[in-house]
C-alpha cells in the first residue's frame, strides 16, 4: 500500500493536495457504485446542507444528495473501502505526524445540473477535520461530462491564486487539506458519484 499512499502524501506536502488515480479497482467501483445507487433506491439519501451536522442548513450552494457511512450497516464492499482508508490514515500518521485519529465518509450524488459553490471544509469552530478525501464512482466519464473538482490553490509571494480543475474519473482519489484550499464542484451535465470524507484529529 505504500506504493499507492506516497504519492498521495509527495503531492500534499508539495502543492497542498495529492491524487492517486487508482485507489479502487475497476471493479471496486462498480461494486460500491451498484451499493450507491441500492441505497438511494431505498430513499436512505437526503438533500445534503452545509455547516456542521447538527446545524447543517440546505441551501442553492449545493445540490448533491447524500448518506452517511455508519460502521453497524455497512455492507462488505463499504467495510473494504473504509478498512483501506484506516490503513491511509495509519500511513498519514507514520509520515506526517498529524495525529488522526478518527474518519467521517458519506455516499454523494450530484443529479445532472448541480453544484457545490466554492467553500472551505474545516468549519470555524470545529478544526478537527484535517484533511478531505473524495473517490470517484463513475465509470466512462469524459470531460463534457463535468462535475469536475475545482481547487484554488493560496497565493504565493502576492501572485495570482491557482485554479485547478480535477476529472471525476471512477478509481480516482483527490486528498488535500481540509483547512487550507478552498473548492467546488462544477457543473454536472451527468449524474456524478463519489465517496467523500475527512479524517480528523480529536
Amino acid at each position: 500500500m505504500n506504493l499507492l499512499f506516497e504519492p498521495i502524501i509527495d503531492g500534499i506536502l508539495t502543492d497542498g493536495y495529492g491524487i492517486a488515480d487508482n485507489f479502487l479497482t475497476s471493479d471496486e467501483v462498480v461494486a460500491l457504485a451498484k451499493s450507491l445507487r441500492q441505497r438511494r433506491g431505498m430513499g436512505q439519501f437526503r438533500g445534503a446542507g452545509t455547516g456542521n451536522q447538527l446545524l447543517a442548513v440546505v441551501n442553492a450552494s449545493r445540490g448533491d444528495e447524500i448518506l452517511w457511512l455508519e460502521e453497524a450497516t455497512t455492507a462488505p464492499d463499504e467495510v473494504a473501502f473504509l478498512q483501506r482508508i484506516g490503513e491511509f490514515v495509519e500511513y498519514v500518521n507514520q509520515t506526517c505526524y498529524l495525529g488522526l485519529c478518527d474518519y467521517e465518509f458519506h455516499y454523494a450524488v450530484y443529479p445532472p445540473g448541480t453544484v457545490y459553490k466554492r467553500h472551505l471544509d474545516q468549519f470555524h469552530s470545529d478544526s478537527r477535520r484535517k484533511l478531505s478525501i473524495i473517490c470517484y464512482l463513475n465509470t466512462d466519464w469524459h470531460e463534457a461530462d463535468g462535475g469536475q473538482l475545482a481547487l484554488y490553490l493560496p497565493k504565493i509571494n502576492g501572485g495570482k491564486e491557482q485554479q485547478i480543475t480535477i476529472s471525476p474519473m471512477g478509481g480516482r482519489l483527490v486528498c488535500f487539506e481540509s483547512g487550507r484550499l478552498e473548492h467546488e464542484v462544477l457543473p454536472a451535465i451527468c449524474e456524478r458519484l463519489s465517496v467523500t470524507g475527512w479524517l480528523k484529529t480529536v
